[in-house]
């Protein structure tokens, strides 16, 4: 990316501890990357030809969407925000996580980074279901999108959805940005870099995996935020496709690719601030494509599983007659590996004096399976077979030709 260092001098804060050899005022440059209104991109034909595969996987993808998989959308938004996640390091296992985000729903406690993790799907949800949607998407939008995902993080009071007010750096040490391996622009130039990345997401430019490439790089470039930066930039990666109408209903998810091969990610970053720019952007489109066909293959095995699930229900002792709830809540399973009461009740739009005669329909069938055994305050059930493929869509695996219908 075109770009200028500016050479600044770091001087050590007296009041924030610092070994000796750290205290001492040093040179750094930081670098302020163009605006992207002033990229001239011009690309290779075999490149061209990547941009337009990923944007014919995605297609495809979601050319098969309608009302009656709409939970399969949240499951891939939630995979997509599992993946992004865990590019920062922040793992958690998917039977973990789903058990953490039932607890919370019922009024409970999780960890740490399951919290952090639920935290990122919020975000995601509202990068894809609002600020995807105003007519002119700015500042204010990206402001919400990392206060949700950092609300919950411990330095939250001073940092959630707010621009960073003091030098950051990638790399280096904890005390100064001398010696670090990339240090972003000053925080004076944040705000002027932002409101022209919000111009190039309102546009239609470029294609739209080309448009989202460089956005999200060039966020990653300002890194405006003191934390949290890539997990809201690559939320801004589906903000873009969701405006362009190339992912209506269903994310690929491309965080997934780029967490299974992180450092080849980071290299991409790190060419793009230099003169890799098309480099950067055949490795997306690449990660983007590989996504969007894994997540076709997902979406098949997760409809061949829920069809297991009816035939299971329907063969069962004193099956439910047609309309039944326990039908209302195979529809909408897939979007709730692990489920209570009240959310299925919410999610299938039946009231709980139905919901609890369904739910133990669906155990003795073998649909569902109890968590909690012994008692109905808190209780939670899992979806059979579902978390293993999100284990194996989260880890990039291919998914198997019959989905086991088992926990």
């Amino acid at each position: 990316m075109p770009g200028r260092y500016v050479h600044l001098t770091w001087q050590a804060d007296p009041a924030v501890y610092a070994p000796a050899r750290y205290r001492r005022a040093c040179g750094y440059d930081a670098f302020i990357p163009d605006l992207l209104r002033d990229l001239d991109v011009r690309l290779k034909a075999e490149v061209a030809g990547v941009l337009s595969e990923a944007e014919a996987a995605i297609s495809a993808l979601n050319a098969g969407a309608r009302p009656a998989l709409a939970p399969l959308a949240r499951l891939l938004l939630r995979t997509e925000s599992i993946a992004s996640s865990k590019v920062e390091g922040l793992q958690v296992g998917v039977r973990e996580l789903a058990r953490a985000e039932a607890r919370v729903e019922a009024g409970g406690r999780a960890g740490p980074t399951a919290v952090e993790v639920i935290a990122n799907i919020d975000a995601m949800e509202l990068a894809i279901e609002q600020a995807a949607t105003v007519e002119r998407f700015g500042l204010k939008e990206i402001l919400a999108i990392h206060e949700r995902l950092m609300e919950q993080a411990v330095s939250a009071e001073r940092t959630a959805g707010r621009l960073r007010t003091v030098q950051n750096w990638i790399g280096g040490n904890d005390y100064n940005p001398c010696g670090a391996d990339f240090v972003p622009p000053p925080p004076g130039q944040v705000a002027a870099l932002l409101e022209d990345l919000c111009e190039r997401i309102n546009d239609d430019v470029w294609s739209p995996v080309l448009q989202a490439a460089l956005v999200h790089a060039q966020f990653e470039t300002i890194h405006p935020f003191d934390d949290g930066n890539g997990r809201t930039g690559r939320a801004l990666v589906h903000v873009v496709l969701r405006r362009r109408r190339l992912a209506r209903e269903y994310v690929p998810p491309i965080s997934v690719v780029l967490a299974a091969a992180r450092d080849r990610y980071i290299k991409g970053l790190t060419a793009f601030r230099g003169d890799g720019v098309e480099e950067w952007i055949e490795h997306f489109a690449a990660a983007t494509a590989s996504a969007a066909r894994l997540a076709s293959q997902y979406l098949d095995a997760v409809v061949r599983l829920t069809e297991g699930w009816r035939q299971r229900l329907a063969a069962s002792a004193g099956a439910p007659r047609r309309g039944a709830a326990a039908w209302a809540i195979i529809d909408v399973l897939p979007a709730y590996p692990i489920v209570t009461a009240p959310v299925l009740a919410a999610a299938a739009g039946r009231s709980r004096p139905q919901i609890y005669p369904a739910l133990e329909q669906l155990e003795a069938a073998g649909v569902l399976v109890s968590l909690t055994p012994g008692g109905r305050r808190n209780q939670a059930w899992e979806a059979a077979g579902l978390l293993d493929l999100v284990a194996g869509l989260t880890a990039g695996q291919r998914p198997p030709a019959r989905p086991r219908a088992e926990p």
